[in-house]
């Protein structure tokens, strides 16, 4: 017996006992997944082949994603953040070097957020375990990751009314990678907020439904309020990372 999993807003996802199946990604996906499985790294499903439908088929990560607006305050916390940048670390040092990265630094994952994160109970609080949703990674740059950490972790845009207080847990995520070169990370922000409502807005136009449903529930524009809520404070952002 299957059953949809949560979020699947672009992809059907639905649950089959202890594995997942959604529509079948690039080959290049598998590939990572199994490498970082032989890496000994539990931060990933385990990639299990496609099933008769064609569908690729997951290994079932149990645990909360916190795929609604409303988290337990845990999910958002200081120390949740330096457990997200330290899995982040964790991956792209398995795929620096291989053949998967090419002549890119590191495989990225691209779409991290807290949406795509499972927490698992550790002390009686939620703690960030793996990532899910890897259909769009693809060989780049460390800092690519960890300018999406920031903008989604942090939600940055409108809705912050502690500028000091986001500076501080932007540079805690820098920190907690240990990114080497942090100068680039706010311009690299804007870059993914302009890349990502101009997508939507080019995909939709060109008549794919999962972007008009994007479009059409706000999104393009909640990513342009976003894009304009960093430029305005790029000037804060940027001295709490030197």
């Amino acid at each position: 017996m299957s059953r949809p999993c949560p979020g699947g807003f672009v992809n059907a996802v639905v649950r089959v006992g202890d594995t997942v199946r959604r529509p079948a990604s690039a080959p290049f996906v598998g590939e990572l997944l199994k490498t970082l499985e032989a890496g000994g790294w539990s931060g990933a499903p385990r990639y299990l082949g496609v099933d008769d439908e064609g569908r690729e088929v997951l290994g079932y990560l149990d645990g909360h994603v916190a795929w609604e607006p409303n988290q337990p305050a845990a999910v958002s916390s200081d120390e949740n953040l330096v457990a997200v940048a330290r899995l982040v670390r964790e991956f792209h040092d398995l795929t620096a070097g291989t053949p998967l990265a090419g002549d890119h630094e590191v495989v990225c994952h691209n779409d991290l957020s807290p949406k795509n994160t499972v927490y698992q109970p550790y002390g009686g609080r939620l703690r960030p375990t793996a990532f899910i949703d890897w259909d769009l990674a693809a060989p780049g740059a460390r800092i690519h990751d960890i300018a999406h950490v920031c903008w989604q972790y942090l939600d940055l845009g409108p809705s912050v009314t502690d500028i000091e207080q986001v500076a501080r847990r932007m540079r805690l995520i820098a920190d907690s990678y240990a990114l080497a070169d942090r100068q680039p990370l706010v311009s690299t922000i804007l870059w993914w907020q302009d890349r990502c409502w101009r997508g939507i807005d080019a995909q939709a136009d060109a008549g794919d439904a999962a972007m008009a449903r994007l479009r059409e529930a706000g999104a393009v524009r909640e990513v342009r309020a976003a894009f304009q809520w960093v430029s305005d404070h790029r000037g804060a952002l940027e001295r709490s990372l030197r």
